[in-house]
C-alpha cells in the first residue's frame, strides 16, 4: 500500500511542474503557467477582480485530473499592468490564453470572479468550451449575490473592524485605495470566507491593483443588461457548479445560476468560499467524478 500512495504522489508531482507561457493580446501580453500533460485541459481562472493569481493549490489539487493552466489576469504584473479591464476584455484575454495554449476547446475552471467570468466566456464563445466549473462564483442572476457579500463577510467584526472595512471599501470603489488598503481590508475579512473562521488558513501572499472598481462597474452593467441570463440557456456543454452552504455568496445564487443551463450539475457542500483548502481532495473528486462522466 505504500508503494501505490507514494507512486500516486510522485503522479501528481510529476504532473504539477508547470512551465510559463505567454500569450499575446491587443495592447500587451498574458503571463500563465501551465502543468504537463495529465488528462483533459482545463483553464483556471482566478477570482477577484484586482487579486493577484493564486490558484497554485487548486492546480496540486487537480494533478494527474485535468492539464490545467492558469494566468494572471491584466492588471498586475507578469501580465499587463495597464489598458481596459470591461469584462469583454477579460473574455478576450480568456481566449487569447486558448489560442496560445493551441487548445481550441478546454474546461473552463473558475473561483469566485473568476467562476463568473467563466461563464461570460462560455455564453460569448461555447464553441471554445468543453464544459464549465463555477466553484464558488459570483452568480449569474440579478445581482448575482453582489448585495449579500459585504454583509455577511462583516457580520461578525466588531463595530470599530466593520467600520474601518466599510471606509477601506468605499477608498477601493472610488479607486483611491492603496495596495496595502487593499491588504488590510482582505486581511480583516479573510476569516469570515470560511465556514469556520477560527480555523482559516493564513491568507495567501495576494497583490493588488487599484483599479477592480472598473470591472466591478463592467459587471453590473452586465447585471442589468441580463447577459448571462439570456446568454447562459444556449450553453449545452456540461457544467457543475460547486458551491458552499456557508459561503458568503449565498447558496441560492448557485441554485438559480445551475437553473439556466440545461446540462449542469448542483454540488452543494459545508464549507464556505473555497472549498479545496477547507477539504483537501473534495473539489478533485468532484471533478474528477464530473469530467469522467462526460
Amino acid at each position: 500500500m505504500a508503494a501505490i500512495g507514494w507512486k500516486a504522489i510522485i503522479a501528481r508531482v510529476t504532473a504539477l511542474r508547470e512551465r510559463e507561457f505567454q500569450a499575446e493580446v491587443a495592447d500587451g501580453r498574458i503571463v500563465g503557467w501551465r502543468t504537463a500533460e495529465s488528462g483533459p485541459p482545463a483553464l483556471l481562472l482566478h477570482g477577484g477582480p484586482s487579486l493577484s493569481e493564486y490558484l497554485d493549490s487548486l492546480a496540486e489539487e487537480l494533478a494527474g485530473v485535468l492539464t490545467t493552466a492558469r494566468y494572471q489576469q491584466r492588471g498586475l504584473a507578469p501580465s499587463l499592468v495597464e489598458g481596459t479591464l470591461d469584462v469583454e476584455t477579460h473574455v478576450a484575454d480568456a481566449v487569447a490564453v486558448l489560442d496560445a495554449l493551441g487548445w481550441d476547446r478546454a474546461w473552463l475552471v473558475g473561483h469566485s470572479w473568476g467562476g463568473h467570468l467563466a461563464m461570460h466566456v462560455a455564453a460569448a464563445h461555447p464553441e471554445r468550451v468543453m464544459g464549465l466549473v463555477v466553484l464558488d462564483g459570483l452568480g449569474a442572476v440579478g445581482d448575482g449575490g453582489t448585495a449579500a457579500l459585504g454583509p455577511s463577510l462583516t457580520a461578525m467584526l466588531s463595530d470599530d473592524v466593520r467600520a474601518r472595512v466599510e471606509e477601506l471599501d468605499a477608498k477601493g470603489d472610488r479607486g483611491e485605495a492603496s495596495e496595502e488598503e487593499h491588504r488590510e481590508q482582505m486581511r480583516l475579512v479573510w476569516p469570515y470566507y470560511f465556514a469556520d473562521p477560527s480555523s482559516a488558513p493564513p491568507m495567501p501572499a495576494f497583490r493588488f491593483h487599484p483599479f477592480g472598481a472598473v470591472t466591478w462597474d463592467s459587471i453590473k452593467q452586465h447585471f442589468e443588461r441580463r447577459t448571462l441570463e439570456r446568454g447562459l440557456p444556449a450553453f449545452t456543454m456540461p457544467a457543475l457548479v460547486v458551491h458552499g452552504e456557508r459561503s458568503p455568496i449565498p447558496p441560492v445564487e448557485a441554485e438559480r445560476t445551475a437553473a439556466l443551463m440545461p446540462q449542469a450539475q448542483l454540488a452543494v457542500n459545508r464549507y464556505g468560499h473555497w472549498p479545496w483548502l477547507e477539504e483537501p481532495g473534495l473539489v478533485r473528486r468532484l471533478i474528477s467524478e464530473f469530467v469522467a462522466a462526460h
